[in-house]
This record gives C-alpha cells, sequence and structure tokens, in this order.
C-alpha cells in the first residue's frame, strides 16, 4: 500500500509495487525489519511461483496478435538488451579481476 501511495503521490508511471519492493528492500538492508518476519511469506511465495505466472501467461494468448505484430521490436530490445548486459557486465568483472587484491 505505500508503493501504490508514493506512486500516487509523485505521479511516476512507475507501478507501485516496484515503489513497495524498493522499500522492502533498503528497510531489509538497513536491519529496519527483521528477516525473519518477512521470511515465512517469502518461502510461501517461492514455493507457489509456478502458479503466479500462470494468469501472466493467459494474458500474453489474449494478446497474442499484438505480441506478433510486435515481434520484430521485441526481439530486437531483447538482443540488444542482453548485448549490453553482456558488454557492461564484462567490462566490470575484467576491471575487478584486474585489481591486485
Amino acid at each position: 500500500m505505500l508503493g501504490i501511495t508514493l506512486q500516487t503521490v509523485l505521479g511516476v508511471s512507475v507501478p507501485g509495487s516496484i515503489f513497495g519492493m524498493l522499500i522492502l528492500f533498503f528497510t531489509l538492508a538497513l536491519g529496519l525489519v527483521p528477516v525473519e518476519w518477512v521470511r515465512p511469506g517469502a518461502s510461501l511465495f517461492i514455493r507457489h511461483m509456478i502458479f503466479l505466472f500462470v494468469p501472466i501467461s493467459v494474458g500474453l494468448m489474449v494478446h497474442f496478435d499484438l505480441l506478433l505484430d510486435n515481434l520484430l521490436a521485441i526481439i530486437a530490445s531483447v538482443v540488444a538488451g542482453s548485448a549490453i548486459v553482456l558488454i557492461v557486465m564484462s567490462y566490470c568483472i575484467e576491471k575487478l579481476v584486474s585489481k591486485d587484491i
């Protein structure tokens, strides 16, 4: 709810769930929320994660014609994004490995 409220107040197009996950991450990282509070719910979601993807898959099939119309743009985005990640990660790993620790 806090993430959705933050999205509304800021008026941005980032989903409130993303803000909520960032808030959860930072509160866990700063130790404001103990991990033990989150662990039972997280285990439940991880255990049943496959069922959470079923509505997404059905939604994709409902809009299959839209996916086909934009197939070239989707493939180009996936290839370009993967190439960018590969190049940036290889550069970062090369810099980290070459340092004398």
